[in-house]
């Protein structure tokens, strides 16, 4: 099975969206199809044995839809380590999306329209205006040109306007009587085209009329007006969700276009798509990195903020990965290429985006379900209002007046009715959400992911790197024999030359105290390391331990519980220090907290989130921990496997519970969860293993992500909401209904007005995510 995101061309409502997804998943070879109308896009799974995106497309074609998908073939190039690039591909690596040139020339051609139309119906409602007023005030000067004059302009006019401008609502009629398949373009073609033929009957033929007993009204400026201004909202729409799609755009644009490769001794400039694994790389100040990989000569400093949000500067070193899409703040260095085309983070990122904007949140499942039966169903109010005013209204007014107000009704259904604003109200908010989120280091997996995470109430987190740094550090020394500053650095001397030798990652911590504070390394005689456990050594003669209180004290050597004790209460491991067999000293190690940890936690708190930690540490040290950051729930001597166990006891008491982990050792705990984040501080991260990634990410990123989706779901919400209530007014006003109570009757040029105005207003509200801050 193959699955892929392919953009859609042709789509113009939610309607569509449903047709194209009833018609596709009928497709033979297609287990799985979402057709999301926001990103204009389907996400289709298919067995390429039975099928493939040419054929699929050609099932939609006769009904006016086409898939874009990027050409194989001659299109492809293959490189030496096998990776296969398609053309479609190549246009990301070069910072363009071809889906993007498709959705532009659209907007040219929408623009030409709005041009031409726009004055012309703005003009024309004008003089309706102006007629209307002459009757209601009889002192105002009648129009300036003769009515069979201005009739026959306005025929001329609204035959340009409809046969022109108006094509795709006429295909849309086309389509739905060839076949039986309707959008809203169908809607707007029906009714349109019923008020030109009608308008065109009444100018043409006007003794059949008169013999007829019909009225006299033209709805030429009907035809003019719903079409100018459906162009216009239509036009302001696609605007409006070009800007939506920001975020993927600039993903694209950190990819750099060419690459300094090492090729003979010399340094020769190719193309970003010619760069293969292995590649020996120069990176000069200020250049972007091409691909990702591994330094091997040189250091420098990396700004990454435009891939992972984080803005502090990043030093490398030989050794260390780097990320291709990053910049080169100063120095020069080479570096081998591990990963490219497809495999670098950057592209990972760009897929994982792209996928999240396109999927769908259990939110819309309602609106979707609306808006495959919304056509039908506003077909059958538009011409049961029809039929009413002409059987029920022809018995309290005269033929022609009801005949009138028929058609009046008629169009002005067809026309207000919107299911454009359904469809948009939740894949807009949801692309904007995805996109803000990703430039800002938070990588959402999907819709659904997104909305879980907004109902989280609480987060499990491992202590070690989440609300720690994840380095030890030696936080005191507890001198025995003496005391005073000369004799701790004395202390700090022996334990950091003795622990030169040593591997383990204690060891690292005390070797880095005693160099910063400028200790000189004493010469080492005679060393022995008892893994896991402590060293030995003599210096200058004299026999020296040091290591765990069990270890020293195996040697002979005591020391006081009391202390002991109250270092571990206080989260921190006691490292020993003997002479001989006497004790000189304790070297108190921690993990010290991370600067914003403690804030963060309150202020999850205040969103009704609490945090719970679960940490393999010991209770008192997790103990310690947990109340210096105000958390009061504690798992503390749990294994990784057992993480899983205690998240589903939480979840039995009613919680939903959201896991950060790394994503690795992590995996039972994050399946498990809710919602399982990836707290990834590597380059090399599977970032389609959790629901959200955060890269380099701490729980302050988390809070970020919470508040996203909370501020997301409630965009939704609103959008959802005025487009329901925007159809369930809209309607039935209309439908002429309220005219025998109170006179109400809404103008077909309103209901354009109207219709336009609704899709605008949902893309623009989920727009102001963008602006939100988190």
């Amino acid at each position: 099975m193959q699955k892929q995101q392919i953009p859609i061309l042709g789509m113009d409502c939610a309607s569509c969206a449903a047709v194209i997804q009833r018609t596709l998943k009928k497709a033979d070879g297609v287990a799985s199809c979402e057709v999301n109308y926001g990103s204009e896009s389907a996400q289709i799974e298919f067995d390429e044995k039975k099928t493939n995106l040419e054929v699929l497309s050609k099932k939609i074609e006769p009904l006016g839809y086409r898939l874009s998908a990027g050409k194989k073939g001659s299109g492809q190039h293959v490189m030496p380590d096998g990776t296969v690039m398609s053309e479609s591909e190549h246009a990301e690596h070069l910072g363009l999306s071809q889906s993007k040139e498709q959705k532009l020339e659209e907007l040219k051609k929408y623009k030409h329209k709005v041009q031409f139309t726009l004055p012309l119906a703005l003009a024309v409602f004008a003089l309706m205006l102006w007629e209307i007023a002459t009757v209601w005030n009889p002192v105002l000067p009648k129009l300036f040109l003769p009515m069979d004059l201005y009739a026959k302009i306005l025929l001329i006019l609204s035959s340009i306007v409809l046969f022109w401008a108006g094509q795709q609502f006429l295909r849309g009629l086309l389509t739905f009587l060839r076949y039986g398949v309707a959008g809203m373009d169908t809607l707007i073609g029906i009714g349109t085209l019923t008020a030109y033929l009608y308008s065109v009957f009444v100018v043409l033929f006007p003794e059949s009329r008169q013999a007829l007993g019909l009225p006299e009204t033209i709805f030429f400026d009907v035809t003019i007006v719903v079409i100018g201004f459906i162009i216009l909202g239509k036009y302001l729409e696609m605007r409006s969700k070009l800007r939506t799609g920001e975020a993927i755009e600039k993903l694209l644009n950190l990819q750099a276009k060419t690459a300094l490769v090492l090729r003979d001794g010399k340094e020769v400039e190719v193309p970003i798509a010619q760069v293969k694994v292995g590649d020996k790389i120069v990176v000069k100040p200020g250049a972007k990195l091409p691909v990702d990989g591994r330094i091997l000569e040189g250091a420098s400093s990396i700004d990454d903020s435009m891939v992972t949000g984080e803005f502090m500067p990043k030093d490398v070193k030989p050794g260390d990965m780097v990320v291709g899409g990053t910049v080169n703040r100063h120095g020069a260095f080479v570096f081998e290429a591990t990963k490219v085309g497809s495999e670098t983070l950057l592209a990972q990122i760009v897929r994982m985006v792209q996928t999240a904007q396109g999927s769908k949140a259990p939110i819309q499942n309602l609106a979707d379900r609306i808006s495959a039966v919304f056509v039908p169903v506003v077909l059958v109010i538009a011409f049961a209002s029809l039929a009413a005013w002409l059987l029920i209204g022809s018995r309290f007014m005269p033929f022609s007046q009801s005949l009138s107000l028929g058609l009046l009704c008629f169009v002005s259904v067809l026309v207000i009715a919107c299911p454009c604003a359904l469809g948009l109200a939740t894949p807009t908010a949801i692309i904007v959400g995805v996109g803000k989120g990703a430039s800002l280091g938070i990588l959402i997996k999907n819709a659904e992911s997104l909305e879980k995470l907004r109902s989280v109430n609480t987060v499990v987190v491992d202590k070690t790197g989440t609300l720690t740094v994840g380095k030890p550090s030696v936080a005191g020394v507890v001198p025995v024999l003496a005391q005073g500053r000369q004799f701790e650095e004395k202390i700090l001397q022996i334990a950091g030359s003795l622990e030169k030798k040593s591997e383990h990652p204690l060891a690292e911590a005390i070797i880095r105290k005693a160099e910063d504070l400028g200790l000189k390394v004493l010469p080492i005689t005679d060393f022995k390391n008892f893994e896991g456990r402590g060293v030995y050594g003599k210096i200058l003669g004299e026999e020296y331990f040091i290591g765990s209180p069990k270890f020293v004290g195996e040697q002979g050597a005591k020391t006081d519980e009391g202390v002991l004790q109250k270092l571990t209460l206080e989260g921190k491991t006691p490292v020993v220090v003997a002479k001989g067999r006497e004790t000189i000293g304790i070297l108190a190690i921690s993990d010290s907290l991370k600067e914003n940890t403690a804030e963060v936690v309150r202020q999850l708190k205040i969103l009704g989130v609490e945090v719970v930690m679960a940490t393999g540490d010991h209770e008192n040290t997790a103990r310690h921990v947990a109340r210096e950051l105000g958390i009061e729930k504690v798992f503390a001597q749990v294994l990784p496997q057992d993480k899983a166990m205690r998240i589903k006891e939480l979840q039995s008491e009613g919680f939903v519970v959201a896991m950060a982990g790394d994503g690795i050792n992590d995996a039972p705990a994050l399946a498990q969860a809710d919602v399982g984040v990836a707290m990834a501080t590597g380059t090399d991260v599977a970032i389609e293993s959790a629901d959200i990634t955060l890269l380099h990410g701490d729980l302050a990123k988390l809070l970020s992500a919470i508040r996203l989706a909370r501020n997301t779901v409630r965009t939704v919400k609103q959008n959802l909401f005025w487009a329901f209530i925007y159809n369930l007014v809209g309607i039935p006003l209309a439908t002429g209904i309220f005219y025998p109570l109170f006179g109400w009757l809404l103008n077909p040029i309103f209901a354009g007005a109207a219709m336009a105005l609704s899709s605008v207003s949902v893309v623009a509200n989920s727009l102001r995510l963008k602006q939100t801050k988190i």
